[in-house]
């Protein structure tokens, strides 16, 4: 039986793990879930949000589902997840971005895969105050990380029969950071010679992703765009509330939602599972559980089909009803 640590977070977090976990079950596939807390429901009596003990299963384990944890404001580190990814070195951000049954979205032919470098650029936060009018950041872009993820996205295009891959930089203006990382694009790309090649400025992807979505296969960005373009993805397909989204390394993998903990939803049977769910379908798809994976999400998709959604969606179900129509339809 494989273990795989759950991180239940706080605000809905716990809510939606138990709905994922009650469908894994129904699923018929065994996990021997070793279960964490982190987030702001534990800083009083372990003083941190993300203690020792939740790294040290991740490594121990290799592979997590993570829920929502919200990061306190004004102190500690700047965010539980850019902390779990500078620790595990989980240098690829995932995100899957595809139409989903019967969720109407101003596009029905979404199927985009954003691969965000996870490490460096701007959104590091390497920064200072030069003088009381004026503050520094620096956007640091290395070969290494660069091609790294560049080889990551090419990787995943090759073993999920994607047919090109775009890189997405500013080089036009930042010839040197954004020079390097789309440098290390060309280079890496001549290793597939199997997979289209394109290149791409940020300002222009995103007028073309509001125009014709469809255009686009897989994505390729450092981390600040990534981070921007991926929610744009998101709102492509209905919203953060059924967004997929996987961190992954060379040893360890998390796998989570891209939404936050709602923590004003909290304990009212009002939380969408989907995003979660989905993100625990791309783990198991990860781990080499693909017909289970398949299952699950076909499931979901009939519940769309049938017209059951939370409220978030525009429907009627609390969390436990909707977890409940998705097993029925296991």
């Amino acid at each position: 039986m494989r273990r795989i640590t759950l991180i239940n977070g706080d605000g809905i977090g716990p809510e939606i793990s138990d709905a994922v976990i009650k469908i894994i079950d129904a699923s018929g596939l065994k996990i021997d879930w070793d279960i964490q807390t982190a987030g702001a429901d534990i800083i009083e009596t372990e003083g941190t949000p993300l203690p020792e003990r939740v790294l040290n299963s991740i490594k121990e384990n290799k592979i997590a589902l993570k829920a929502p944890v919200t990061t306190p404001i004004g102190k500690g580190f700047r965010s539980v997840n850019v902390k779990l990814r500078k620790e595990l070195d989980l240098y690829a951000n995932l995100r899957p971005c595809k139409n989903l049954v019967n969720v109407k979205t101003k596009f029905d032919n979404v199927d985009i895969v954003v691969v965000r470098e996870n490490t460096e650029d701007l959104y590091a936060g390497i920064e200072r105050q030069v003088d009381v009018d004026t503050a520094e950041s620096i956007k640091l872009i290395t070969r290494k990380a660069s091609e790294r993820i560049c080889k990551f996205a090419f990787d995943y295009a090759v073993q999920n029969s994607r047919s090109e891959v775009c890189v997405v930089t500013k080089a036009n203006i930042m010839k040197l950071s954004d020079g390097l990382f789309l440098d290390s694009f060309r280079n890496v790309s001549q290793n597939y010679p199997q997979i289209k090649k394109r290149e791409i400025l940020v300002d222009n992807l995103c007028m073309q992703l509001v125009q014709n979505p469809a255009q686009f296969d897989v994505l390729v960005l450092p981390n600040l765009y990534g981070d921007i373009v991926s929610d744009l993805c998101a709102g492509l397909i209905g919203g953060l509330g059924v967004a997929r989204g996987a961190n992954i390394g060379e040893n360890y993998a998390v796998f989570e939602p891209v939404h936050g903990s709602a923590p004003d939803i909290k304990g009212l049977n009002k939380a969408n599972p989907t995003a979660l769910l989905l993100s625990a379908v791309e783990m198991l798809k990860y781990i080499g559980e693909r017909e289970y994976a398949e299952n699950i999400e076909n499931a979901l998709y009939k519940t769309f089909k049938n017209g059951c959604f939370t409220s978030d969606l525009g429907g009627n179900l609390g969390t436990n009803e909707f977890c409940q129509k998705i097993i029925e339809n296991l």
